[in-house]
């Protein structure tokens, strides 16, 4: 106890000496932990808005020519087509697979009164495996819709909550798409930052076929999109496949503009040595900052040493032992630098905690559904209950979708976008129960969001 007096009596002797010296330590400390949470905050947003992208893919579309060739003059423009497909694939042996892809931007969609301008994209099954489509509700495109060129769609989220109010299942239903009619069979809530064609969550998918003959495209695609097999870079396999499409095309081999290739793998080393080289420059300036801490306080110390010889020249000759003296003032400088210290750590902890909630408060959105034994009779009371609550619930970012328990199986949802589903022997027998249910998830969901 008089140890800890003593020390508290000697930091406090010379309050701005005390003060610059804590600040020292509080800084670096400060500085490194924020610099290495907030590096690896960036980090981490950067890789979920490139989660679910294969980071072996590939694409490769067509650009106009920049050499003139066997009579064809440059600048020529030209098309791929599903010809090109089966070359890379019998011809390409790092082919891991390769899918063609066609769009269209600004295309109409209508459900009842509300529209919705879209993008149209027509892709096969495989796709999925390039761009996670993150399939909340019903299902993607299947073989059998691309060989009956079905007129169904997958609607992404945006497009759901702008044709179809609030809580209603979209499975089933019908949507308008440039003056013709699909069925809708699932909904996309992907959102990543890769838009290949466009946004997912602004777009209506049709099989490829289905596409195909609604925009009467013939052959032509717009994209070819592929995977290399394990062990493999796409830029080992580029060269050969930009040949077999020049040679069918008769393009110049030495032409570099006629064909233009996306290396996703390329974009993501590129990021990894970026966020290496973030990494190394944040730990030079944390440890930097905090070394020059620590330097501050063996100075100061050292003028406290030199300030206090008579006092330990008297402790000398009361019968301290420099052992003792020396424990003193170590004392001193680790009480300093550890309550300096503990205070940096917190201090980057609430920052960078404000930061998240800052950044996260707006862009996160939870689909919650709710499924009922029968078929909901909604009178108008309900109705009023159900706007009211469909309200408040976007306010917090959330999505209500009231469903059947016979309109969609449950081994096609992904539990990953739903805050609760409740499963086989727990259907919900009304809608009144049903609103009640959802009342409290919402009412959960701001609770945990706030924490």
């Amino acid at each position: 106890m008089d140890t800890c007096e003593e020390i508290l009596i000697t930091i406090t002797r010379n309050k701005t000496r005390s003060l610059l010296t804590a600040f020292g330590v509080f800084w670096g400390i400060f500085m490194l932990v924020a610099l290495i949470g907030g590096g690896q905050g960036m980090q981490n947003a950067m890789q979920v808005q490139f989660e679910g992208f294969a980071t072996n893919s590939g694409f490769a579309w067509p650009q106009r020519t920049g050499e003139a060739y066997k009579g064809f003059s440059k600048g020529r423009w030209w098309s791929m087509n599903i010809d090109d497909i089966e070359r890379i694939r019998e011809n390409v042996e790092g082919i891991e697979l390769i899918t063609p892809s066609i769009a269209r931007w600004g295309a109409k969609s209508v459900h009842e009164d509300k529209k919705f301008d879209c993008i149209v994209k027509g892709l096969h099954p495989e796709y999925e495996n390039i761009e996670a489509q993150d399939i909340a509700l019903g299902r993607f495109i299947n073989d059998v819709d691309i060989r009956e060129a079905r007129k169904v769609c997958v609607i992404g989220k945006r497009v759901y909550e702008s044709l179809f109010t609030p809580g209603t299942d979209p499975l089933g239903k019908y949507i308008r798409v440039d003056g013709i009619y699909y069925r809708v069979i699932g909904m996309s809530v992907a959102e990543g930052n890769i838009n290949i064609q466009g946004q997912s969550s602004e777009s209506v998918i049709l099989p490829f076929t289905t596409m195909q003959r609604a925009y009467n495209l013939g052959r032509n695609i717009e994209l070819a999109c592929f995977t290399v097999k394990p062990g493999l870079k796409v830029t080992d396999i580029q060269p050969e496949v930009e040949r077999i499409i020049k040679e069918a095309h008769f393009i110049s081999p030495d032409d570099k503009q006629a064909i233009m290739v996306l290396n996703t793998e390329a974009m993501f080393s590129m990021m990894d040595n970026l966020f290496t080289g973030i990494r190394i420059l944040i730990w030079m300036v944390g440890l930097g900052t905090l070394l020059a801490g620590a330097i501050g306080v063996s100075n100061i110390m050292m003028v406290t040493v030199r300030e206090r010889t008579t006092e330990i020249g008297i402790r000398r000759a009361i019968g301290a032992r420099p052992k003792d003296i020396l424990q003193q003032i170590l004392s001193e400088s680790m009480v300093l630098t550890t309550v300096a210290g503990m205070m940096g750590i917190s201090f980057a902890v609430l920052a960078l905690q404000v930061m998240v909630l800052t950044i996260t408060s707006d862009k996160s959105t939870k689909v919650i559904v709710i499924r009922m034994r029968s078929v909901p009779a909604i009178d108008a009371s309900a109705m009023r209950s159900l706007r009211d609550l469909a309200a408040r619930a976007k306010k917090k970012h959330i999505t209500l979708i009231f469903s059947h328990v016979n309109e969609q199986p449950m081994s096609v949802m992904k539990k990953d976008h739903f805050i609760e589903l409740i499963g086989e022997e727990h259907f919900l027998p009304n809608i009144v129960e049903a609103l009640g249910y959802a009342e409290n998830m919402v009412a959960d969901s701001g609770h945990k969001a706030a924490k």
